[in-house]
């Protein structure tokens, strides 16, 4: 199937660029694959928030190839998916929505599947998204909001590693600190005005699955 990947300027935030997908299904997907992945009790689950408009399952850049690689990584292990069901649009409730499902999702997942251990991966307004939900507010970032939800503490030792792709909340100097510091890897491509204060290469913005097997190395490392 072609994707037209298409670059939005935006005025938010200081003006930072964001990219966005065309792709009219994207969020029909996710919802889809929310409602079919949330009920399988694994050994790990992969929970995924994608970029604004991004198709693909658990998105095409960043989601889908993050899984394929560490589902080669840990074959000794059984993985499962789960979307998170967020508008992922330019809308200022959008990412709190999601950090609202992320944390409702995990948390009845782990109360479900005691044993279940996760991967949390947000890929640009989805990593503002996993940052809320861990703790760290992506208020004053593109497409950020502040925080409506964290993960209880009770839930915390079973979040084996988070994932972040192009983070916009370090385009304000802030990054993830404190409890999640050492289980996050957090990377922004050179150049990406979304995450780079001052950059220019809006193509560096589509670039992370160049990351998908670095990315699932880290995890599959803490699981």
């Amino acid at each position: 199937m072609r994707i037209r990947l298409c670059l939005a300027a935006l005025s938010l935030a200081g003006g930072a660029g964001l990219a966005t997908l065309s792709a009219p299904s994207a969020t029909a997907t996710a919802t889809t694959a929310a409602t079919t992945a949330a009920a399988a009790c694994t050994d790990v689950e992969v929970v995924s928030a994608r970029g604004t408009f991004e198709p693909g399952t658990l998105g095409f850049i960043v989601g889908d190839p993050v899984y394929s690689a560490l589902k080669k990584k840990v074959a000794g292990k059984s993985l499962s998916s789960y979307a998170v069901d967020y508008p992922a649009n330019l809308l200022p409730t959008s990412a709190a929505r999601g950090n609202t499902d992320l944390v409702n999702h995990v948390r009845s997942q782990a109360a479900a599947c005691p044993n279940q251990r996760f991967v949390l991966v947000g890929y640009s307004q989805g990593a503002n998204v996993v940052d809320n939900s861990i703790g760290i507010s992506s208020a004053g970032a593109v497409v950020g909001s502040p925080i409506v939800a964290t993960l209880p503490a009770a839930v915390e030792p079973k979040v084996a590693a988070v994932l972040l792709f192009g983070n916009p909340i370090r385009a304000l100097g802030k990054s993830v600190t404190g409890t999640y510091q050492s289980r996050t890897l957090d990377i922004c491509a050179k150049g990406d005005p979304v995450c780079e204060r001052g950059g220019g290469d809006t193509g560096a913005h589509l670039s992370y699955r160049d990351n998908a097997d670095e990315a699932a190395t880290f995890a599959a490392g803490r699981l």
